[in-house]
């Protein structure tokens, strides 16, 4: 039997929103490329050429010590294990080399702790690589972990080349994708958010206070890490809480520190005040149906597990939409629970969630007779 995608198309009639005299806020930034999501609902609440390719400079880091804290949580690694610093790591992220560090001499031995500190505070490049050395026997070898790594966890694009983000032609991240990250670790990792917040961090009798600009401010961003390439302008990846909801934004092609640091303000207080939430469906309603091949019946309820929240403009002409996709036919015996698609929302053009569905009751195999029948059916479908 062949298979094919299939869609169910939905409109979702009750969140039809404003009359269409009203408009949603316009709203646009000075960066290049941005992407901002709902942390509660994954809700998409601006995205701009977010999928662009850029070198990621310093936002690389993230993906670091995402690693490093896996690691940890795997039980592969301490926070109290001892790292040696090497020439490369001295010369090449250490004092010699004139770009951010936390000053580690060379030959000496550094805790996991406070190596992964001078990464989340310092953004060291010295820090980076002695935990990659540490970890994986060498920079290059942990570089292909984090490419591996990143793939598992849905960021299609980026490729590392380096612990560091230090130029090199074969490093590339999204925006989208540092967005993902961003919020996987703060999801994963509740141990480690204190790591960012550290207004200061002191490492061979020298104090540096933390490179991220905005945890001083008190605005209610509490990480994550900033960046600059050569050609391609300034970056920020940043998360904030105020008022029970938080936001994660990624955000690149600035001109200036002062222009990253007055826009990712600014998009991250329209993010707080511009958007209301809506309930879309609740858990185990149905959202669709699909088609169920050779089997007691001919269709089975699609339903998600949780209930189905999106954030949409305060002032939203544009009409809530939902298509259900899946692989043409179900095949039986068929349990309850299966994941079987994906439910995509729209508000308008723009797509603002993907939510896993699964099928709401078991299907046992039908009859000869209804199977002879399914059979023709999707012959007819497929041939003629």
């Amino acid at each position: 039997m062949r298979a094919r995608l299939s869609s169910v198309f939905i409109f979702v009639a009750l969140l039809i929103c404003a009359p269409l005299a009203a408009r949603a806020q316009s709203f646009e930034t000075k960066a290049k490329q941005a992407y901002l999501i709902d942390a509660e609902t994954g809700t998409v609440l601006f995205a701009k050429d977010e999928n662009a390719p850029v070198p990621p400079a310093s936002l690389a880091k993230l993906m670091t010590a995402e690693i490093v804290f896996d690691a940890i949580g795997k039980n592969e690694l301490t926070l109290d294990a001892e790292f040696p610093v090497s020439e490369h790591a001295w010369r090449t992220g250490g004092a010699p080399s004139g770009t951010s560090t936390m000053f580690a001499a060379l030959k000496s031995h550094i805790r996991v702790a406070d190596l992964l500190q001078g990464v989340t505070v310092q953004f060291a490049n010295d820090a980076c690589i002695i935990l990659a050395e540490g970890v994986a026997g060498s920079e290059g070898a942990f570089a292909k972990r984090m490419t591996e790594r990143a793939r598992e966890l849905g960021m299609t694009a980026s490729v590392f080349h380096n612990a560091t983000g230090l130029p090199d032609p074969g490093n590339t991240v999204t925006m989208r994708d540092m967005a993902l990250l961003a919020r996987h670790i703060h999801n994963s990792y509740p141990e480690f958010r204190s790591y960012y917040t550290r207004a200061e961090f002191e490492w061979n009798k020298i104090l540096q206070r933390n490179r991220n600009p905005l945890i001083a401010a008190n605005i209610g961003v509490d990480g994550f890490v900033t960046g600059f390439a050569e050609g391609f302008g300034y970056s920020m990846v940043a998360t904030m809480q105020r008022d029970g909801r938080r936001v994660f934004l990624a955000i690149g092609g600035l001109a200036s520190d002062k222009e990253r640091i007055e826009e990712t303000r600014r998009v991250l207080d329209w993010s707080m005040t511009a958007f209301e939430k809506k309930r879309v469906f609740e858990a185990g309603e149905a959202v669709g149906e699909a088609s169920v091949y050779g089997g007691t019946q001919s269709h089975v309820n699609l339903v998600t597990r949780e209930a189905v929240d999106v954030l949409i403009p305060v002032n939203n002409p544009e009409r809530l939409s939902a298509k259900v996709i899946y692989r043409w036919p179900l095949t039986v015996p068929l349990e309850a629970g299966r994941h079987a698609g994906t439910l995509k929302i729209w508000n308008g053009t723009r797509l603002l969630r993907e939510v896993p569905v699964e099928t709401a009751a078991a299907v046992g195999q039908g009859s000869l007779a209804s199977r002879a029948t399914d059979a023709l059916q999707e012959l007819l479908f497929f041939w003629l």
